[in-house]
């Protein structure tokens, strides 16, 4: 089934998600986990339905970033969060998604803030739901656009 370049996009952030969340689980390195999805999960068949394509390519450029720029994503996270609130107590999901979704609007090639946090935010709906951690998600990466206007 062929798909758009914005949904091959966007299941390449979904994918990146599952393989940031993947790294922080198994302690895996970013170029086995960049293979094993090139290899295992993209363009396959899961019990006879073809599965979305994805943006390999896109896949791995936001993986590779988010895993080189982490300071500066963490960081950038961090100043969004309530007084005394680490990093690491944030849900590993809803944190694999803010890490890629700050990297996209702070990184290169620059997404714009606005694409970014509306792609992020149904990835998030896609795990959570229309909960809080959705809501959580969006008022972090909202806060984290305006720092970035306002810089």
């Amino acid at each position: 089934m062929s798909r758009s370049p914005r949904q091959a996009r966007s299941v390449a952030r979904l994918a990146a998600v599952q393989a940031l969340y993947q790294m922080e689980i198994s302690g895996a390195g970013v170029d086995a986990i960049v293979r094993e999805f090139s290899q295992h999960r993209f363009d396959r068949d899961l019990e006879g339905e073809r599965l979305a394509e994805a943006d390999e390519a896109f896949f791995a450029e936001i993986l590779r970033g988010v895993v080189t720029d982490r300071p500066a994503v963490d960081a950038a996270i961090s100043r969004r969060l309530a007084a005394g609130w680490r990093l690491d107590r944030i849900d590993a999901t809803a944190r694999a998604i803010i890490r890629c979704a700050v990297y996209e609007m702070t990184g290169t090639p620059h997404t714009p803030a606005e694409i970014a946090i509306d792609e992020y935010v149904e990835v998030a709906k896609s795990f959570f739901g229309e909960g809080a951690e959705t809501s959580f998600v969006n008022g972090v990466l909202d806060g984290i656009a305006r720092d970035d206007r306002a810089a």
